[in-house]
């Protein structure tokens, strides 16, 4: 059953992109514990592999680079492009040539953990004496019948920059950015109405699923509704918050507030207008602060719900030992590490990225700069989340998705289709 399963992943990967959702009784591989390894694992001077996608190629080989200057072990890093990750991953999951390690979108996290791709880390995980201040979203994204399969790899929050320049020349507070949706539409147009060349009030994936996952759904969070059922097989986004957060995204079509780019954007360059200063205000991710801050003034808040309030899609990847790892306590000995104060504080909150331990998140490099402060409290707030489906990527991320319809209907076309565009997404959902 197992070989049937893996070869069946592989051919879906290859064939259409997104890994069906699969289940088998078999159960995962486990990653027994030898002898004197302890929490820790053993550093024996092995050589790791482990892949990842390139979006996360700068946090990657920190810490690999890191981790290789203070371990005998010796993580060998192979980053892989963004569109072709996820059929690597399955025809080598159907070859039963998975790397030692390997980092997986946190959306696609359910899917692959279900399908056995990952080991059983529950025990590890589990002795770690600060496993309960580890990010919980990502955990719970790759736990199946209580077992846990996946740790955090690099976090990816989604919130809402501004650019203060534009808004001093706006006449608005450089210092305040929008609380609500409103405020949001309001500032967007404040920035459009200065009529500068080639400059907007803001800019979004209008032909992206994910990039509005990432950048909606929080504002429908912040609003205190939710997007799915708790289960992740029926589609709420037809509620009044979902209804807001779309009238406000035509309102500022209708106006022409956003950059004329954005109805054919598919994300491969979404976020590029406002690192080039072109842009007032709009959702963004967070790991790409240190990015357009090199270019921008940029002013970094939470996402706004209808009438306040603040939330993210707390995602990025996650990480785990594949089912075909030889030397799996050598790879939970870079697992282990990752989750350490030195990883976390000294490589990623060094390098302005967010941490996945709730305990490390007053840190120094966050007090030097407000706005990572500013992001890590909002990656702990109540509202925000990390929504899981097996089929999420097949429902919202997948080109063509019943989730871009909708979105697309609700700004650009005909808006009579919400329930029917809904209706659509929970089939997906529910396959």
């Amino acid at each position: 059953m197992r070989r049937n399963l893996v070869a069946a992943l592989a051919v879906a990967a290859l064939m259409t992109g997104p890994l069906a959702a699969c289940s088998s009784d078999s159960g995962q591989a486990s990653a027994p514990a030898p002898a004197g390894a302890g929490v820790e694992g053993v550093d024996d001077g092995s050589e790791l592999t482990l892949w990842t996608r390139a979006p996360l190629e700068l946090q990657a080989k920190a810490l690999v680079d890191a981790y290789n200057r203070s371990h005998k072990n010796q993580v060998k890093l192979t980053i892989v492009p963004n569109d072709d990750y996820v059929a690597k991953v399955g025809a080598a999951a159907g070859s039963g040539d998975l790397p030692d390690l390997f980092a997986a979108d946190i959306v696609y996290v359910p899917n692959w953990t279900e399908a056995g791709l990952f080991s059983d880390l529950t025990d590890s995980i589990g002795k770690l004496p600060y496993a309960d201040k580890i990010n919980q979203g990502h955990v719970s994204a790759g736990t199946r019948d209580g077992k846990k399969y996946v740790l955090p790899f690099v976090l990816d929050l989604s919130v809402m920059f501004w650019n203060k320049t534009l808004y001093k020349e706006a006449g608005l507070d450089p210092e305040k950015g929008p609380a609500t949706l409103d405020e949001f539409r309001q500032q967007a147009l404040a920035v459009q109405n200065l009529k500068k060349p080639n400059t907007y009030g803001t800019y979004f994936g209008g032909n992206c699923g994910g990039c509005n996952v990432f950048t909606w759904f929080p504002m429908v969070w912040a609003s205190g509704a939710e997007v799915m059922a708790e289960d992740g097989t029926k589609s709420l986004l037809n509620g009044p918050a979902s209804q807001k957060v779309y009238s406000t995204w035509r309102e500022l079509q209708t106006a022409g507030a956003i950059a004329p780019g954005s109805k054919d954007e598919t994300g491969a360059t979404w976020v590029a207008a406002f690192q080039e200063g072109k842009i007032g205000v709009m959702p963004y991710p967070a790991t790409l602060l240190p990015t357009a801050a090199k270019s921008v003034d940029v002013g970094v808040t939470g996402i706004p719900g209808v009438t306040g309030g603040s939330s993210t899609f707390v995602g990025g990847d996650g990480i785990g030992i594949s089912k075909d790892a030889k030397k799996t306590q050598q790879a939970w000995n870079f697992l282990s590490w990752l989750m350490s104060e030195q990883a976390q504080v000294d490589v990623l909150a060094a390098g302005n990225s967010t941490v996945a331990r709730s305990d490390l998140a007053d840190n120094r490099y966050a007090a030097k700069d407000p706005r990572v402060a500013t992001i890590n409290k909002v990656a702990g707030s109540p509202q925000s989340r990390t929504p899981v489906a097996v089929n999420f990527q097949q429902a919202f991320n997948a080109p063509g998705s019943p989730w871009v319809t909708l979105l697309r209907n609700q700004v650009y076309g005909d808006t009579s289709t919400l329930e029917k565009d809904n209706e659509a997404v929970t089939q997906v959902l529910g396959q």
